[in-house]
């Protein structure tokens, strides 16, 4: 099958596109015709070797964890799916080396869910890891409400669009950093946005004068020490971006795939709670200038790469 692939860490040249290894469907696993997979920054992360101290690389590696597309044949141990749902996945495995971006994948079926049929392919897509992180952090590492308070980082970005969405859901009151040209985006969401840069604390404190309920940090460094200290008595403060959050006496979130979790925000997206802005789409055989745009940070939502089904055998 066609995909993308690096056999050494290296920048968006590494990536090339052609032949990979068709995948072996195992017991508990799902082959999934791959039809969009969502970039993120952790798989720039990974091609330049930053997880190699967590995770092992097994070359070549086609990379990618997000996927939605049509089950082709499902393993002989799973009776969740058949063949011809249609499914989105956050498809992480304990290494790198079978990845998404390519023409087909083998999913472990903890990582799938059906995806919402309202929503496209490319914006399905977008939904599994970004969603993911945002609902894990929001329900259960600060355990938002309604009534909270809660401040939002890069609220404009693809975590920080849904995490805004979703804690406006929970029944919080959202506050969202992000830049000018996205305060109008922001407010869409259900969010309040505020500047990035200095004067940041006063312009959070004009809108939460006794301070915010909780935090979810997605940047880290100086925007996590400024976050701790706009946290009212007994504030919760969590972050994706920076393990120095645990000095805050904050936690240190990490997502994992859980097809609950992913089934319930398929069901946010179907009842229209949660929507998913596509910012640029790519061909498979761009996928390098898709790593090299979402590189390039200030994203307003997603970054996704399409497949072509119009070539390619099935495996």
């Amino acid at each position: 099958m066609k995909g993308i692939s690096y056999t050494r860490y290296g920048g968006p040249e590494v990536l090339e596109y052609g032949e990979v290894r068709d995948p072996k469907v195992g017991p508990d696993q799902v082959l999934v015709e791959v039809r969009a997979a969502a970039v993120n920054p952790v798989d720039w992360k990974c091609r330049e070797g930053y997880l190699d101290s967590v995770l092992d690389a097994v070359f070549p590696v086609v990379p990618g964890w997000d996927v939605s597309g049509v089950v082709v044949r499902p393993g002989p141990a799973v009776t969740e799916f058949a063949a011809g749902d249609e499914v989105i996945g956050y498809v992480r495995e304990d290494f790198l080396s079978r990845g998404t971006f390519a023409e087909y994948v083998a999913a472990p079926v903890r990582t799938l869910a059906r995806k919402p049929p309202g929503l496209s392919f490319e914006e399905a897509a977008g939904l599994p890891l970004a969603g993911l992180t945002a609902y894990q952090v929001l329900v259960k590492a600060l355990e938002v409400g309604r009534g909270d308070t809660v401040l939002v980082h890069a609220a404009a970005g693809g975590v920080g669009s849904l995490a805004v969405q979703i804690a406006a859901h929970l029944g919080a009151r959202v506050i969202g950093t992000a830049s000018e040209r996205n305060h109008d985006f922001v407010r869409g969401l259900g969010g309040e946005p505020v500047a990035y840069g200095d004067g940041l604390t006063e312009r959070v404190r004009a809108l939460a004068p006794e301070g915010v309920d909780a935090v979810f940090d997605t940047i880290g460094g100086d925007t996590l020490r400024t976050s701790a200290e706009l946290l009212a008595p007994g504030g919760r403060l969590a972050s994706i971006a920076d393990p120095e959050v645990l000095g805050h006496g904050g936690r240190y979130c990490f997502v994992r795939p859980d097809a609950e979790d992913l089934a319930t925000l398929a069901g946010l997206a179907e009842q229209g709670v949660l929507t998913v802005h596509v910012e640029e789409t790519f061909p498979l055989e761009r996928t390098a200038d898709a790593h090299r745009r979402n590189q390039e940070g200030s994203t307003r939502g997603k970054i996704v790469v399409t497949v072509d089904r119009t070539t390619g055998d099935r495996p």
